[in-house]
């Protein structure tokens, strides 16, 4: 589905690390554990240290580095501790000689330019070192010398950057509570000043951490605002993006909405048909083409499985997506046969049956099953049902606070 393209490459390889791990056929993983080794082998010798943007410190597809040229040593002695990758005895000797000489290196440049250079030369002696510590993930002492560089850094756009930096550590190993600090403290400094581009890219940086923790509308939200300024390639390419925003935005929209922002949405059509599936996905629901829609749904479901920041909310991704197709089916009938609704769908009345009745059972679907009839009548409730149920929910739950409140008072 995605091309790399400007991708960072040690998001690219987080994701081959995820899809080494789950149950692929044995030949894609093979593939994928020579992708992981030769990026450890081949990774960051020639590489320039002295740089002028926070999404360039790694090599490009063009970059030719030489052989046994990576410091990868903390996240190789991790691969090979987990049973990911075989011990090379040789390569990790040679790639820690290396690190001992590239540290020795730039803690002389660092010395020199606090004794002969200004402040500015210090600061970028110093981030050198963090975007080192980077290059080899080795995540703690990259944090701890991104905070002195930080120390260092004046700009409030050269602060932002450092976050940048630290959030695209955080995605590699998931680390959500590191992301959402960062995300927070970007906003604070963004209350300091920051620039139009920064803003936009920090949107998509949020929308990524709403969805990978199941916040899928204010995932689509920061996706949808983003969807006509986006740069943030280091994260994933604009394909990638436009996927995460249709999915995020279909659980999220109601049906005016998603035709407004999404079906009919300029950008998103002119790369939604490159994306397998995600196209009749789409406008099969909006279209209610339901059998249509259910065969998509089915091509869609792997991609979501294998993708490590949907995986985890995959069954809860699946649920939520039948739930809207339901209501919007069951929200043009008073009531309606089973058997109607099972031809729409083009699945068996049985299927209809038990999956109904779960969504039921759960509060998802206001209906109810006439088994004998065969027949669905629907029962959906009022607002003013609905905010009568509410006040007498929220009441009880204060009552019984009380109570508790009012027992410790009594001791």
């Amino acid at each position: 589905m995605e091309e790399e393209g400007s991708q960072q490459p040690q998001l690219v390889l987080a994701e081959k690390l995820f899809l080494l791990r789950q149950p692929v056929q044995d030949i894609d993983k093979v593939r994928y554990k020579e992708d992981v080794f030769t990026h450890i082998k081949e990774n960051g010798n020639s590489l320039s240290l002295s740089l002028s943007s926070p999404f360039d410190f790694f090599p490009s597809e063009t970059c030719s580095p030489s052989p046994f040229c990576s410091e990868m040593v903390p996240l190789y002695e991790t691969l090979v501790a987990d049973s990911v990758l075989d011990l090379d005895r040789a390569l990790l000797d040679f790639m820690r000689a290396k690190i001992e000489d590239e540290l020795t290196k730039l803690d002389e440049k660092i010395a020199d330019a606090e004794e002969n250079l200004g402040e500015s030369e210090v600061r970028e002696a110093h981030l050198a070192k963090s975007l080192f510590f980077i290059r080899i993930m080795d995540k703690e002492k990259a944090l701890e010398h991104l905070k002195i560089t930080e120390t260092k850094t004046v700009a409030v756009g050269q602060k932002m950057d450092l976050v940048f930096y630290t959030l695209q550590l955080g995605f590699f190993d998931m680390d959500f509570d590191l992301v959402s600090k960062s995300i927070d403290k970007a906003k604070n400094l963004f209350e300091e000043g920051g620039d139009w581009e920064r803003k936009n890219r920090l949107k998509v940086y949020e929308g990524l951490y709403c969805m990978s923790t199941r916040n899928f509308k204010k995932a689509a939200k920061l996706f949808l605002d983003s969807i006509s300024t986006f740069t943030t390639c280091e994260l994933f390419p604009y394909d990638t993006f436009i996927f995460y925003t249709v999915l995020t935005s279909i659980i999220s929209l109601d049906r005016v909405s998603l035709k407004q922002k999404v079906v009919d949405a300029p950008e998103i059509l002119t790369v939604i048909g490159k994306i397998p599936y995600l196209s009749e996905f789409l406008n099969s629901l909006y279209d209610c083409q339901y059998k249509s829609f259910f065969s998509a749904f089915a091509g869609l479901t792997e991609q979501i499985k294998l993708d490590r920041y949907l995986h985890p909310h995959f069954r809860y991704y699946m649920r939520e997506v039948r739930t809207v197709v339901y209501s919007q089916f069951l929200e043009s009938y008073k009531s309606v046969t089973i058997e109607a609704m099972a031809k729409a769908f083009g699945v068996t009345e049985d299927f209809i049956d038990v999956e109904l009745s779960r969504f039921i059972a759960a509060g998802k679907l206001h209906c109810k099953i006439d088994k004998v009839e065969g027949v669905l009548e629907t029962n959906r409730p009022d607002a003013k049902n609905a905010l009568y149920q509410a006040t007498i929910k929220q009441g009880d739950f204060l009552l019984n606070r009380i109570q508790k409140l009012s027992r410790v008072i009594d001791l």
